[in-house]
């Protein structure tokens, strides 16, 4: 089988090797075990490895370049509309060669993927569309018309379109999916360790937390921030952890020296999945008050080794904390938050069963079952 990947993701290429950013990486090379060939229509880039790139696994690979470009000012608009017709011309030749089309939605690459496979009715596709799949969210106009164009069945045929939650009124190709991270192997292997960390946690009397993603404004960490620091004008023994990064990381420092807070906060930049994995084993709390999400993978991950989240309620992320019984919603108003997050530490039963539930509920979503799932879609 030849599969056709269109997807928004910058690429770069090392010896024979293609590599992006890990966590998608990880996703599509478990899409790949159950194909023959791969023909990746994709931005590529010149620069060097960082700790969250890694390789496809796959040696048979076709790579389609097509430059970066977005439409958010009139000056872009232009510029994208004169090589628009090349660019449609490459995602079409791409798909006429491919037995099953993916698209990664939303994304400017989605769009066009979404416009494309429209020529193509009888050909077997998949979408997988990470972001907020919410009919009621506010979204940018490219998002809304991705997502209007996946759930038309007269204009999309023989797709599957996974989408993270289940909402009301959807079409019949839309199929509420999930991400994972960890394996079946993963848990067995932390039998013995996690219980001895848990343990060494409990008897510190320090509640550590971190935050894991982009430095954005987008994912808030600033707030997390002033989190801790009100947690620790209030008496409480706390510190934060930051991975990641992004635009903010000045600011934030900048932030973090001004109020004197240097003792309660570290960045950790970009980090390998192993050195998060005993981040997470290693922490108390995950805070992150994204704006918009879809599937945040991070969460799953934290609730997977017992770290509990403290998240807004965006996407499907309510479901995900069962309104509050696997993890703290955040209402984005620091002394209510601060409030919500002080009554769990003192209550150490109910500290314990959200992280025992968060941890029974995460584990039902490991990369043995995801594979499992794929293979069927494929």
């Amino acid at each position: 089988m030849k599969f056709c990947i269109i997807t928004h993701v910058n690429h770069y290429q090392e010896q024979n090797k293609y590599f992006a950013y890990a966590p998608y990486v990880r996703e599509m090379n478990i899409w790949l075990q159950f194909v023959d060939e791969v023909i990746i229509v994709a931005p590529l880039e010149k620069k060097e490895k960082t700790p969250i790139d890694i390789a496809y696994g796959k040696e048979r690979i076709i790579f389609k370049i097509v430059p970066t470009f977005n439409i958010t000012t009139v000056k872009q608009l232009v510029k994208t509309l004169c090589f628009l017709p090349v660019l449609f011309y490459t995602v079409y030749k791409a798909m006429q060669k491919a037995d099953h089309i993916h698209l990664r939605c939303p994304g400017n690459m989605g769009l066009i993927g979404c416009l494309a496979q429209v020529f193509f009715p009888k050909k077997k596709k998949t979408a997988k569309y990470a972001g907020n799949w919410d009919p009621k969210a506010k979204q940018s106009l490219s998002y809304i018309l991705q997502k209007w164009i996946l759930s038309n069945t007269f204009l999309t045929k023989n797709m599957q379109v996974l989408v993270y939650g289940e909402w009301p009124n959807q079409t019949k190709n839309s199929k509420p999916f999930f991400t994972a991270t960890y394996s079946e192997k993963e848990i067995q292997n932390s039998a013995v360790l996690l219980p001895k960390i848990r343990e060494e946690l409990q008897n510190s009397e320090k509640y550590k937390f971190i935050f894991v993603g982009t430095l954005s404004k987008g994912k808030q960490p600033l707030y997390a921030i002033q989190v801790i620091e009100q947690l620790h004008l209030l008496g409480k023994k706390v510190s934060l952890e930051v991975y990641g990064e992004g635009i903010l990381r000045k600011e934030l420092e900048h932030y973090i020296k001004t109020n004197a807070l240097q003792k309660l906060v570290s960045f950790k930049g970009n980090q390998t999945k192993e050195t998060i994995t005993a981040a997470y084993q290693e922490s108390c709390f995950l805070i992150l008050a994204s704006k918009s999400e879809g599937w945040p993978k991070v969460v799953a991950e934290a609730m997977f080794w017992g770290c509990v989240p403290v998240v807004t309620p965006v996407s499907c992320v309510p479901y995900m904390l069962d309104n509050g019984n696997r993890g703290i919603l955040l209402q984005e108003q620091l002394e209510q938050d601060v409030k919500q997050i002080i009554s769990i530490i003192m209550d150490h039963v109910k500290y314990e069963l959200m992280r025992y539930n968060g941890m029974k509920w995460s584990r039902q979503f490991t990369t043995d079952k995801f594979a499992s799932e794929i293979k069927e879609l494929i």
